[in-house]
């Protein structure tokens, strides 16, 4: 994943933290929180959608759950769409996410936003 001037930048530390995992063999779960560009955003989202499913699933990756989000009841920013994406490893993220394949839809997602966050989570701890 290249840094961008779009919409969303990689954080460079985040990326090295999580690269650095990429052998642990431990699923991941991408949490998405997605802003749409008004002038059809969610149209193009939805043609990356469509482009990004089969990379998905070649990967061994599955969507978990996608939903439209309502405005929020703490924080003053809000979403148009919050999607949890598992991935069987860190290193089938990165593998999709540098495939060929993917370069050329990646503007798809870029061009459909106004704002997106993609935060990596793992199992937490058992809570008491």
């Amino acid at each position: 994943m290249e840094a961008s001037m779009g919409p969303e930048q990689v954080n460079r530390e985040g990326f090295a933290a999580f690269s650095a995992r990429a052998g642990d063999g431990v699923p991941v779960v991408m949490l998405n929180l997605l802003a749409f560009r008004p002038d059809g955003g969610a149209e193009r989202y939805a043609e990356y959608g469509a482009a990004v499913t089969p990379l998905l699933e070649k990967v061994g990756g599955r969507i978990v759950f996608a939903g439209q989000a309502s405005p929020p009841l703490l924080g003053e920013d809000g979403w148009d769409l919050v999607a949890l994406v598992e991935y069987p490893s860190r290193q089938a993220f990165l593998e999709m996410v540098g495939s060929e394949e993917y370069r050329a839809i990646a503007h798809l997602r870029t061009e459909a936003l106004t704002r997106g966050e993609l935060h990596p989570l793992g199992q937490a701890p058992e809570l008491p």
